[in-house]
């Protein structure tokens, strides 16, 4: 750790002095210092005599200081403590939300969210109500939170095919959603006269924020009212296997493995499997990811088997009390904060300006580098890299990487950005796939936030592996599930440390402010 510190302290001085050398006094520019996160980890920062540095200091009056940050958390962590020792927080800085907790109670940053007037093209890009309120204490918001990630990229699909061979409507509740489902197991969907056929598949992708199953029953549990391993919110916060909604949820499912309409393989899949399985035509509902089924490479398979096959998104099932949830999702957010001292210097308006003319003007700059050498635009306005006079300085190329490692300050997920990276294709009898269409298709639908869930403590080995073996046991007849065997079951699973486990994510999720309304 101290290697990386003096080999960032060198790149400071190093880039200090390579900015200095042109344009203006230091009585015409505000220095601003910022530490960013890399785009690209194993790419070496921006060059000394980066285009960008001369352009800010004849645009915008800046002495722009860049300094990556290192890859891991805790070494992120050692650096900003190590400044906030020796009182050399830099004017901007990215920071994970337990860190940002602990500076703004130690009064350490600034209060973000009087800039924002300054940057209504950012503002309306990056920093929506749930950014801001994930960065904010008391009302008052301290971080410049923007999405790091795609989320809700997921959803039901049914084979639409099958539906109109057995003349089915698409199914709404829960109770639709079983007779539908016996259906596609029993009355030979795929006409091959063979009895080979179920109605729903999944296997068991079993994460911290998902337990028990794991998500790909998230539909059923979330018809329910329980997605998910922990609510979220400040008025039912606490484990979803204390709630009502979660017996019943396993009572539906274990209603699909008595009658075996969901293919039994589902215990023992691999997510290889369970691909493999969807593609060669297995199964009739599902949940699966946006690119792992609209993208070619994902899709093609299944195309080549069944050329007139054809899933459809549908919404996930209404419960019996009104719930409906495609599940519980996580939004992960790159946050940078404003020093408490670079506020005291009147730098706030300056390091606005900066981000909303690199959201705006410096956009296509920082994103993708310089037009015409490391990408071109098509007759759409898309970014391409086709037709360059030297492929190697594409922006995908290795040698362009040190010019876009800021793209992340930029960078918001729009369906241009997306398209570059999911291009539509056909299928074999013509029929479109847009990738970038599907996952809009697929976030607009009902989910259920659970912001933060990722970094509550987690439950010893022991109890968790208690709490998998019990619901495996329950559904697969070892146990059988009662309201009174499963009401012994949980207090056994409290006496292990499942209420103390609970207690714990409530307290740290209440000192994080992670709970919503």
């Amino acid at each position: 750790m101290k290697r990386s510190i003096i080999c960032v302290v060198a790149l400071v001085f190093a880039t200090l002095l390579s900015s200095c050398g042109s344009g203006g006094s230091k009585e015409d520019l505000m220095d601003i210092t910022m530490w960013y996160g890399p785009a690209l980890c194993d790419a070496p920062p921006p060059p000394a005599d980066w285009g960008l540095y001369k352009t800010v200091k004849e645009q915008l009056k800046i002495r722009l200081t860049l300094v990556p940050l290192p890859q891991s958390n805790k070494e992120q962590n050692a650096m900003i403590e190590e400044a906030v020792k020796t009182r050399t927080l830099p004017d901007i800085f990215m920071v994970n939300h337990e860190e940002l907790t602990s500076l703004v109670k130690r009064n350490e940053v600034a209060r973000v969210d009087r800039m924002f007037p300054q940057m209504p093209t950012r503002l309306s890009q990056m920093y929506d109500k749930q950014a801001i309120a994930h960065s904010s204490f008391d009302g008052i918001c301290y971080g410049l939170s923007q999405v790091d990630a795609l989320s809700k990229n997921e959803g039901v699909l049914i084979r639409k095919d099958w539906l109109d061979k057995l003349g089915l409507r698409i199914p709404m509740t829960t109770d639709e959603y079983l007779d539908v489902m016996r259906k596609f197991t029993f009355n030979d969907p795929d006409g091959n006269g063979k009895n080979d056929t179920y109605g729903f598949g999944a296997f068991l992708e079993i994460t911290p924020t998902e337990e028990g199953l794991g998500r790909r029953f998230n539909p059923i549990f979330g018809a329910f009212g329980v997605p998910g391993t922990f609510n979220m919110t400040k008025k039912e916060a606490g484990l979803n296997i204390h709630k009502e909604g979660f017996y019943d949820a396993l009572n539906y499912i274990r209603q699909l493995v008595n009658e075996r309409i969901i293919d039994p393989n589902w215990t023992a899949y691999s997510q290889d499997d369970f691909r493999n399985a969807w593609k060669s035509g297995k199964f009739g509902i599902m949940l699966e990811k946006s690119d792992a089924f609209a993208l070619e490479r994902g899709y093609k398979p299944f195309d080549k088997n069944f050329p007139d096959g054809e899933w459809i998104l549908i919404n996930p099932p209404i419960g019996p009390k009104g719930h409906l949830s495609v599940g519980n999702y996580l939004q992960g957010y790159r946050t940078y904060a404003i020093s408490r001292r670079a506020s005291e210097l009147g730098k706030t308006l300056a390091i606005a300006r900066l981000l909303e003319w690199m959201s705006t003007d410096a956009y296509h700059y920082i994103a993708y580098g310089e037009k015409d050498v490391n990408y071109t635009l098509d007759e759409n306005g898309n970014v391409t890299t086709e037709g360059l006079e030297n492929p190697e300085l594409a922006y995908s190329k290795e040698l362009a990487s040190p010019y876009i490692q800021l793209r992340n300050l930029v960078f918001y997920n729009s369906d241009s950005e997306l398209a570059s990276r999911y291009p539509t294709w056909k299928t074999q009898n013509g029929r479109e796939m847009n990738a970038v269409k599907i996952l809009r298709n697929m976030q607009s639908r009902p989910w259920t936030a659970s912001i933060g869930a990722e970094h509550l403590p987690t439950p010893s080995p022991e109890l968790k592996a208690f709490y998998e073996q019990g619901i495996m046991d329950f559904l697969t007849g070892k146990r059988t599930l009662s309201k009174l065997n499963w009401q012994y079951w949980l207090e056994e699973f409290d006496k292990r440390g499942g209420s103390d486990w609970e207690r714990d994510c409530i307290n740290y999720a209440k000192e994080n402010n992670l709970l919503t309304d």
